[in-house]
């Protein structure tokens, strides 16, 4: 069966964007560029929501570091919003819902998917139980006056087990964990029930 990479950049605070910053928080260095183009995932199908296609999308027209390798990607946005055709190559549109729709995909296709982004969309298919693995691009930046787009807000409670990590240009950090939502804190009721 395909897994499901749940991928998130983000500031060490939790946020994913900020306002006046430049992707990847202006970070972005040669080893962290070189594995975006050599990573395994190249062959998954991307999953985005509106939000994160749209921003995406704008960044490969710019020619941004490290989004040529998105753009020969398979790429599936879930959106009621945008209308075909689509303008970023290899991008199929699904209007229906996501949770569903990526369940069938898991069902039925051999071919792995990731995320990018798109915080709804994977708050919903984690709390869904679709979530195989989950990895953090942590930035040593802190970001509290201007961040934007918490990532963790309305998540469930979730044990994260590591299955690797590496450093990149002596500072980015790649985190890479099997999630397991839990009904409650650890040693509560509801977790022992």
């Amino acid at each position: 069966m395909p897994e499901l990479l749940v991928d998130f950049i983000t500031s060490l605070d939790g946020y994913a964007a900020a306002d006046g910053w430049p992707g990847w928080w202006g970070l972005q260095g040669p080893e962290y560029l070189a594995w975006l183009g050599e990573q395994p995932e190249a062959d998954f199908t991307v999953l985005l929501g509106a939000t994160t296609y749209r921003v995406m999308s704008r960044f490969a027209a710019a020619n941004e570091p490290g989004t040529d390798a998105l753009a020969g990607m398979s790429k599936v946005v879930f959106s009621t919003t945008l209308s075909e055709p689509l303008g970023w190559a290899n991008t199929q549109l699904v209007a229906g819902d996501a949770v569903e729709a990526v369940r069938e995909m898991k069902a039925r296709d051999s071919k792995s998917m990731r995320t990018i982004g798109s915080l709804t969309l994977c708050r919903s298919l984690l709390n869904a139980g679709l979530v195989d693995r989950f990895r953090l691009v942590l930035f040593p930046v802190i970001t509290g006056s201007s961040g934007r787009e918490r990532i963790y807000d309305g998540y469930p409670d979730v044990a994260l087990d590591m299955i690797s990590s590496r450093t990149f240009d002596g500072r980015i950090q790649l985190l890479e964990y099997v999630p397991t939502i839990l009904p409650g804190p650890p040693g509560t009721d509801t977790v022992n029930a």
